[in-house]
């Protein structure tokens, strides 16, 4: 994509999303994610039915009459943005690619975010980490947010905005925390010729966030989960932070269409093979394969307690999600 070109599409998502989400997210993003606590608010005279234990024995004393301590949620959120940009999301095969779609979803997610009030943080990922912004308010940053997902790495003559001393890119990262990212090297090293950018590591992505967040986060971890042995990070980030995986995938890994001999290349290894997408017995098997995998990794996440969106990135990305909050919603209430 040409500078212009970013810039367009980045405006296009800021005012698509920007209606969806007054429209349709805003209320429901905040109903569904509670904040990081409680804090005190007031005290008042005491009413039939009070909790006794929220009485305020001091005042009381004070007043000769019984008062009680009221105490509010603790609204503000941190919401963290983990955004796969290795090399198989740049795939697409209808209106957009994944890495569009994610860059959709993080709008979303984003200024939702940014209407009620909460901070934004982004980490952009491959085999390494690329870039950390850390969270931050508004919409100018929001917007940022958005660009970096859509355009990092593969921009030219896009002036960089909100600079900040505590953001980090990949040679910052390198220099910062080097105590574990002989991770990255120990997972990578099996494919001696991949770039990180063609591979994924969404383990070391989320050891990263494990390492740079102190404070509990919602975390949605965003990729197409061409990746293996990230199932116990995951657990054991969902300890501290509400963990939420969001597979993103497109219709052409799912079904190939009958075009005779084709040779297809996998983005994450870089290997190629000759397939004859006439057999119908090879579609077949490839479609199977490939609802197999979604379907292993909807299993596994959901039963290590992991919430699970599943996003095609040919259709609407607000559905899902909306769907997503109306499940959480309703889980709450039980």
């Amino acid at each position: 994509m040409l500078a212009a070109d970013i810039i367009k599409r980045v405006k296009e998502i800021q005012v698509n999303t920007g209606r969806q989400v007054a429209d349709v997210l805003a209320g429901q993003y905040e109903s569904v994610f509670k904040g990081g606590g409680i804090e005190f608010d007031e005290v008042r005279p005491y009413i039939p039915g009070d909790e006794i234990r929220t009485i305020d024995w001091n005042v009381t004393a004070r007043m000769g009459q019984p008062f009680v301590k009221r105490f509010v949620e603790e609204r503000q959120l941190t919401l963290m943005l983990m955004a796969d940009i290795s090399a198989s999301q740049d795939f697409g095969s209808v209106d957009r690619s994944k890495r569009e779609a994610v860059a959709e979803l993080c709008a979303l997610l984003a200024f939702s975010a940014t209407f009620n009030d909460d901070k934004v943080g982004l980490t952009l990922f491959h085999g390494d980490i690329e870039q950390f912004i850390p969270p931050r308010k508004g919409q100018k940053h929001a917007l940022r947010v958005v660009r970096e997902v859509l355009a990092h790495g593969r921009t030219i003559g896009i002036k960089k905005i909100d600079s900040n001393p505590t953001e980090l890119t990949s040679s910052s990262i390198a220099s910062r925390f080097r105590h574990w990212l002989p991770f990255f090297k120990r997972k990578n090293s099996r494919s001696r010729f991949r770039t990180s950018r063609q591979s994924t590591n969404i383990a070391g992505a989320v050891e990263f966030l494990l390492n740079v967040s102190n404070r509990k986060s919602v975390c949605f971890v965003v990729s197409d989960f061409y990746d293996e042995n990230y199932l116990r990070v995951l657990q054991s980030a969902n300890r501290k932070h509400d963990v939420i995986a969001v597979m993103v995938t497109d219709p052409r890994e799912l079904e190939i269409p009958n075009s005779g001999l084709m040779n297809l290349t996998d983005a994450e290894t870089g290997k190629s093979v000759l397939v004859d997408t006439s057999s119908a017995k090879v579609r077949d098997r490839f479609r199977q394969n490939a609802i197999s995998r979604i379907e292993n990794v909807e299993r596994e996440l959901r039963s290590s307690k992991i919430d699970f969106v599943h996003i095609d990135c040919s259709k609407s990305v607000v559905d899902p999600l909306a769907k997503f909050f109306r499940m959480r919603e309703q889980r709450r209430r039980r």
